[in-house]
């Protein structure tokens, strides 16, 4: 069976990447992550993550711009691969509609969130494209 790939957006708006606590499963819940999700039988990875961020954030397809990778891929449990890229925001405001939480976090402030395991490898890609 191919491994699920996953995808996550560092969106980026000035010096600031926007960060979501998670409201579930409850072992994740209350900790920070960069939005995402599961990538759909034949769709690409960066429609994947602009129609994830739109169901997440409350945003349109075309209010972000899907970038270029950030980072290693993070092996998930042995079936998931979760894979990080760089996202601009173009226009809209982010809701947390399936989150707790949003905030914006600037370079200074990355090493003191409380990150999902998963999400810490790409605190130094994060602080560089900050």
């Amino acid at each position: 069976m191919p491994t699920q790939i996953v995808v996550a957006g560092a969106v980026i708006s000035g010096s600031a990447v926007l960060v979501a606590q998670r409201a579930r499963p409850p072992e994740l819940a209350g900790r920070w992550e960069l939005p995402g999700g599961k990538v759909a039988p034949g769709e690409t990875e960066r429609d994947a993550l602009a129609r994830e961020l739109a169901e997440e954030l409350g945003l349109g397809i075309g209010d972000v711009a899907v970038g270029d990778r950030l980072g290693a891929d993070v092996a998930l449990d042995g079936a998931m691969t979760l894979r990080a890229y760089q996202v601009r925001l173009l226009r809209g405001e982010p809701r947390p509609h399936d989150h707790r939480a949003l905030r914006w976090v600037t370079a200074a402030e990355l090493y003191d969130v409380d990150w999902v395991p998963a999400d810490r490898g790409w605190l130094a890609d994060l602080a560089r494209a900050l």
